[in-house]
């Protein structure tokens, strides 16, 4: 079921960072297809969510796991959390392709790995796909048994708390009452926290290729429907890209009306260039992987019979985290990325140097 990757051959793929190990899912019984790749263990073992997710081919879902591989590390890294880097995506669409047994298939693939990776929910897959996977493998979080569940109102709430940050260090403000929000994408995360934001006061434009989910919204928040490709630069003071990665970009930014972006998405740039693209227009950009680790936190802190508290009160210091990477990357001339990767890497050098000593 499991293929290893050549590392000689990934060197030159789109996403690929030295990654510890890369393994191809096949399993032509259940259907199951995709990959997991663990990009870095030096805090313990790889922690990510699996992506379902109607890829064009199989090197756009090979790009895809690389990435978000690697922004795990960062994400688990800047949490404090004692895990590395991992991801699993499988290939297929999440409405019609989905059975019991590919997630069975999917738990029998990770024992395989013998620990090195744990996997949770992300786009396209439910608490209940998780529990199938953990009929075959203990090492699953974020399921009906650990009493967390769908991690996704910890993403949700954690990134409210980062806009909460950002437009205290943008607008001297505490709250969201009279400012404008864009926000892209209602999926899960996006549309719990649209609930929040409508709740202290933001006015919403809302998108989503789902017409269902933007009906809902303007039902239930009174906000307003804008195209999903015209979400960036509609008129706001804040843009919050939850739908994809990859959304800013050299086409995008200098379109962008708000002074703030900072949203749920994972993977938001394009390239690292485009940090250098938002800090030369005076956007505020919460890094992704700084803003979003609250669903990462739920899962890898909620184990059966741990309080909730104790999570909450970690996924709120989200806020605080981004409010020192503003502080920093304003007193440095840097860029908020830049600052943020800064803080990844010390963690992961002060990690192996007390492996060496």
């Amino acid at each position: 079921m499991l293929e290893t990757l050549d590392s000689k051959a990934l060197a030159g793929h789109d996403g690929y960072q030295d990654h510890e190990q890369v393994v191809a899912l096949r399993d032509r019984k259940s259907g199951l297809h995709g990959f997991i790749a663990i990009h870095d263990t030096t805090l313990g073992p790889a922690l990510g969510g699996c992506r379902m997710w109607n890829y064009a081919d199989e090197a756009a879902a090979l790009t895809d796991v690389l990435r978000l591989s690697a922004g795990m590390t960062a994400k688990n890294a800047l949490a404090n959390l004692d895990f590395g880097g991992g991801k699993a995506v499988i290939i297929g669409d999440s409405h019609k392709d989905k059975s019991p047994e590919l997630f069975r298939a999917l738990g029998r693939a990770i024992e395989e790995l013998g620990g090195r990776y744990t996997t949770g929910e992300d786009v396209g897959v439910t608490t209940t796909d998780m529990d199938f996977a953990a009929e075959m493998t203990s090492h699953v979080r974020g399921i009906s048994a650990a009493g967390i569940g769908d991690p996704s109102p910890y993403t949700a709430l954690g990134v409210f708390h980062g806009i909460l940050a950002a437009i205290s260090d943008r607008f001297g403000a505490t709250g969201l009452t009279g400012l404008t929000v864009s926000l892209q994408g209602l999926g899960s995360v996006g549309f719990r926290l649209a609930e929040r934001m409508h709740r202290a006061g933001a006015r919403l434009i809302v998108s989503d290729i789902d017409r269902a989910a933007v009906s809902r919204a303007v039902e239930a928040f009174g906000a307003v429907p804008v195209d999903p490709d015209k979400s960036h630069s509609a008129t706001a003071d804040i843009f919050a890209p939850c739908a994809l990665g990859g959304g800013l970009n050299p086409e995008t930014i200098p379109e962008i009306k708000a002074t703030i972006v900072t949203g749920a998405a994972n993977n938001q740039l394009a390239s690292a260039a485009d940090a250098g693209r938002l800090h030369a227009r005076r956007i505020l950009y919460a890094p992704d992987y700084a803003i979003n680790a609250g669903g990462v936190i739920a899962i890898a802190l909620g184990l059966p019979g741990v309080s909730k508290r104790p999570i909450v009160e970690k996924v709120e210091a989200i806020g605080a985290t981004l409010a020192t990477i503003f502080a920093r990357a304003k007193a440095e001339n840097r860029t908020t990325a830049r600052i943020a990767d800064q803080l990844v890497e010390e963690r992961l050098l002060a990690a192996r140097a007390r492996s060496a000593a």
